[in-house]
């Protein structure tokens, strides 16, 4: 039943607003008040600001106008006024505890327009909380159903006076993007103008210091004349080889395609040959020349990250923010920080974890950004990583980016996957189409950047023994031997001879740096290296050797481990041997790789690296995959259009679900390596600070559960904080190959890298 609003109501004044308090600012002795009017005028305005760049400010403008209704309440503002401080004997006249102050705009907005208000409900709902579930599930949290059906907090709410110029708007009549399938991104984006305005609005009031450090960010168009001087600089005082004439043209024809018209590309390039750069190149160009608001890079791993950071951050050190859980924090700067929280720079370096788990996101902290993704230049690194489980729902989204908020997506691997739409007997794949290749003639590239020989074993079945592989092994002073698991890795290192280096995720980020930097170093110098290495050292690393051993994996896995051989091409030709180990790879992902590979390969001559090869290795490989939307998240978010709720959506089950790291089953340890130990102790002492954790980071490493309550129970690690463990036994992180643990393993598949 319909809510009538008295002319009290609606002939309420501005004079009569000002009794209502949104925030109060203490500073020494005194309390500033923030007008609770004032407040949802200006986030009205800023919300509707950002929504405007993809055409739906009205609907953006309404909710930032609605959104603390609630506040108006006598109970919201009895607390506020007692527990900031302001009036103290607030809290005489009754109870000062939480109050929910949501609920009643977004029962409003449903008052108001019906099924159309249903959609500011959501985004009212959540914008503490986070996006609601339409109705109850296994998440947290009141449904939005069973809040709406509740009309207490809208009849406390309106017996106030409230001015008519916040609860009468306009309905919002900008259209849907997307139809149905781009519903919930829709709500997404609107739901990201809103939150982050809240925050922005709020925070200029609270602090205006840190409101001054968001500004002075440079234009995405000023970062190009950097990168030039930068590139000019480099290929200058490159000498002229093979492999750097090839990188010079395949940096010519990206800035070629740069003028081209937004949409999805790829940049089919093999390891070396200088893809970081020209992919850089051509997102620069084509922001400036398609008026983009931003370049953001998603990549699969940390240590390439960190990696490709540091290359950009020579070249505009003051545009570009790290997002990511291994950031070193004193990389960091005041303005830095709070770029993260709503990606406003014009160079995002961040992984794919975080881009795409924040596309489906539900809580607030990980919406702000979205609105700050339309109208950029997204360069999917190693794009072949995109798992497979979650490859619908994926692509489904980026279909959506390009095809309704300006997004411009690069695909960028020397092992481009089969992601276009595909029909099989099996099934059918909903892809990306219409995908233009940014080199003129990839298999041209290909052969004049060939670098290596590659030999398999005569029988694909056939295991070697590890000692038969560390012997081979030690023929070679300077070899690198990637295989397929944690285990795996420290099986074959504790064969090899003093001195072999040793990289699994078995060792925490900082330790892992330092090793990697340390071989970079020995072989530039030319020294003699050893290194046994899980798949953590194939995408992206910079690293040359002479001979490369890869334990029989995915196709796209030997490319990538043959990219870390002869990359320089100083050698005529460089070794890669492949190898079956005793043990077949983990369950899953990786197992499903490598018998796809067999089955393509067995009987047949045809080297691995041949580039036609790999799409049908992705075809044949998602085919096997036994979902490519593994939690059914396309039906979490398509509303079913039918009945009387129509709008029926499961935000925060698809959230939850959406998890492309799935660290249900392990738990994080800090460990004790380098600066560690003095900043476990200021953890223990001072509690969990934002740049301390920050620090302590880079010194964890994550276990398998099993794993984890075996070294709790044996006394080896402790908790220092509520749910945090660190490290108590002297002899329990080895200085060379990190965490030493029990190897008997009930699933081999928690010991990947």
């Amino acid at each position: 039943m319909a809510i009538v609003y008295s002319s009290e109501v609606k002939e309420a004044n501005a004079h009569q607003d000002a009794r209502f308090l949104a925030h109060v600012r203490q500073d020494g002795e005194s309390f500033f008040p923030h007008d609770l009017g004032e407040h949802l005028q200006g986030v009205g305005r800023r919300a509707e600001a950002y929504a405007y760049n993809f055409g739906i400010g009205d609907w953006a403008e309404v909710a930032g106008l609605w959104h603390d209704l609630g506040k108006y309440s006598a109970e919201f503002q009895r607390r506020i006024k007692s527990v900031s401080g302001y009036d103290p004997d607030a809290h005489l006249e009754g109870p000062v505890g939480r109050v929910d102050h949501s609920t009643a705009g977004a029962q409003h907005a449903v008052e108001q327009f019906g099924v159309h208000g249903r959609i500011l409900a959501y985004l009212i709902a959540g914008h503490h909380a986070g996006l609601p579930d339409w109705h109850t599930s296994e998440t947290a949290g009141a449904a939005l159903k069973a809040r709406l059906d509740d009309k207490s907090h809208l009849q406390r709410t309106l017996s106030q006076t409230i001015p008519s110029e916040l609860l009468v708007q306009p309905k919002p009549i900008s259209p849907l993007r997307g139809k149905a399938e781009g519903f919930a991104l829709w709500v997404r984006m609107l739901f990201s103008c809103l939150v982050d305005a809240d925050f922005l609005d709020t925070e200029a009031f609270m602090d205006e210091g840190k409101a001054e450090q968001r500004t002075g960010a440079p234009a995405i168009q000023e970062l190009l004349p950097h990168f030039n001087s930068y590139m000019a600089e480099k290929f200058a005082d490159a000498p002229s080889t093979t492999v750097n004439r090839i990188r010079a043209e395949v940096l010519r024809q990206c800035r070629d395609k740069a003028h081209e018209a937004p949409g999805l590309f790829s940049l089919t390039v093999p390891t070396g040959g200088g893809k970081t750069l020209s992919s850089l190149a051509f997102a620069l160009e084509h922001a400036s020349h398609h008026g983009k608001q931003r370049v953001i890079y998603a990549i699969p791993y940390t240590s390439i990250i960190e990696q490709t950071a540091n290359i950009f951050r020579g070249i505009v050190p003051d545009a570009l923010i790290e997002h990511h859980s291994n950031l070193d924090s004193d990389k960091e700067t005041g303005k830095s920080r709070l770029a993260t929280e709503n990606w406003d720079a014009p160079l995002i370096v961040t992984t794919n974890v975080q881009f795409f788990e924040s596309l489906f996101a539900a809580k607030t902290s990980r919406c702000r950004k979205l609105h700050n993704i339309v109208n950029s230049v997204v360069v999917l690194d190693e794009a072949q990583l995109l798992p497979a489980e979650f490859l619908e729902p994926i692509l489904d989204v980026m279909n959506l980016l390009v095809c309704h908020y300006g997004v411009t997506f690069v695909l960028s691997t020397a092992t481009q996957p089969a992601l276009g739409t595909l029909h099989t007997f099996q099934r059918k794949i909903r892809g990306l189409d219409r995908v233009r290749e940014l080199i003129d003639d990839p298999d041209e590239l290909y052969r004049n950047l060939e670098r290596v020989t590659v030999t398999m074993p005569p029988d694909l079945h056939q295991a070697q023994e590890w000692d038969d592989i560390a012997q081979q092994l030690q023929q070679h002073p300077s070899v690198l031997v990637v295989v397929n698991s944690r285990a795996d890795a420290r099986e074959l290192h504790r064969r090899m001879p003093t001195g072999t280096l040793h990289l699994s995720a078995l060792m925490c980020g900082e330790h892992r740096s330092r090793v990697i930097a340390g071989i970079k170093q020995r072989l530039l110098a030319g020294e003699a290296v050893r290194v046994v290495s899980t798949q953590l050292v194939e995408a992206g690393v910079d690293v040359d050797f002479p001979v490369v051993y890869r334990a029989l994996a995915g196709l796209d896995s030997i490319a990538q481990a043959a990219g870390r051989c002869n990359r320089e091409g100083k050698l005529e030709r460089g070794q890669v041997i492949v190898f079956v180990p005793p043990k077949p790879a983990p369950p899953g992902h990786l197992r499903r790789a490598a018998e796809t590979t067999i089955s393509l390969l067995t009987g047949t001559n045809t080297s691995p690296l041949t580039r036609d090869l790999f799409r049908s290795y992705f075809e044949h490989f998602y085919v096997r995959a036994p979902s490519l939307d593994k939690h059914d998240i396309a039906t979490l978010l398509k509303p079913d259009g039918q009945g009387d709720d129509p709008l029926k959506v499961q935000f925060r089950t698809a959230a939850q679900r959406f998890q492309l790291i799935d660290e249900s089953g392990y738990r994080s340890v800090l460990v004790q390596y380098g600066d560690s130990p003095a900043l476990i102790g200021r953890l223990r002492k001072e509690g969990p600070e934002r740049w301390l954790m920050r620090k302590l980071q880079r010194y964890t490493v994550s276990l398998p559960e099993y794993q984890f309550q075996k070294l709790l129970g044996n006394g080896d690690v402790r908790e220092i904080y509520p749910d945090m463990f660190a490290q108590t036994s002297d002899v329990l992180y080895h200085k060379d190959i990190g965490v030493l643990v029990d190897e008997t393993n009930p699933n081999p598949s928690d010991l990947i890298a």
